[in-house]
């Protein structure tokens, strides 16, 4: 799945330890959802959502319109 995640960490100039802080997961798990390799939970989805105030819609793109 897609996702605008390093974009808007960069933006807030967050470390991928910073938001892996914010989000209380590991920042080995931030790395793998901005690179591709793991989806979020549907909990942590909303909670990234919610975390940059933003529809998830806007944050994760499963390719499918």
């Amino acid at each position: 799945m897609n996702n605008r995640l390093k974009v808007l960490r960069a933006e807030r100039d967050w470390s991928q330890a910073e938001l892996a802080g914010r989000l209380d997961v590991s920042r080995q798990a931030v790395n793998a959802i901005e690179t591709g390799k793991h989806d979020p939970s549907l909990p942590l989805a909303f909670k990234i959502a919610r975390l940059f105030n933003l529809p998830i819609e806007e944050i994760f793109d499963d390719g499918h319109f």
